[in-house]
């Protein structure tokens, strides 16, 4: 596969985020890891920290690349002429999002998606449980890399 694109918000960047990333990069010659930009949602990351993040914790994959969009994937799926999507699956409960989101995909624009079930240590992560243990003081630091585990600790203390 020649183009694929890996969509998120990734807000906190997790070991499962990195996980789905050095496993789509061996199947296509390029990956784009595209952050969400939704201004209506809040983040606990800007726009620029989670893309900064992405940057230096895929630096050793040559062939990933760091973008953002905001509005339909599938319009900055086409925009950039790549048909493939991946997204990774945690376990069965993300399924019927995961499907009901391809499917429209595949009808409004033709792009196929692609799931990566997470590994078992993965299974359980969650941006948004990572940000909430984090928020209330628990240990989150195994499910980070740490550069985010760094920059979580100083946000917070803020």
């Amino acid at each position: 596969m020649e183009k694929a694109c890996y969509p998120g918000s990734f807000d906190p960047f997790t070991r499962g985020h990195l996980e789905i990333i050095e496993r789509a990069s061996c199947l296509c010659s390029q990956l784009t890891v595209a952050v969400i930009d939704n201004p209506a949602k809040r983040h606990l990351f800007s726009l620029e920290e989670r893309k900064e993040m992405l940057q230096q914790g895929v630096s050793h994959l040559g062939n990933v690349v760091i973008d953002h969009f905001q509005g339909l994937l599938v319009d900055y799926l086409k925009d950039r002429q790549i048909g493939v999507a991946i997204r990774g699956l945690r376990d069965s409960s993300d399924a019927p999002v995961e499907m009901q989101m391809a499917r429209l995909n595949r009808q409004m624009s033709g792009c196929e998606t692609l799931w990566l079930a997470a590994e078992g240590q993965f299974l359980h992560i969650s941006s948004s449980f990572v940000r909430e243990i984090a928020r209330l003081g628990g240990p989150y630091q195994n499910w980070v890399t740490p550069l985010v585990a760094q920059r979580m600790e100083a946000k917070l203390a803020q």
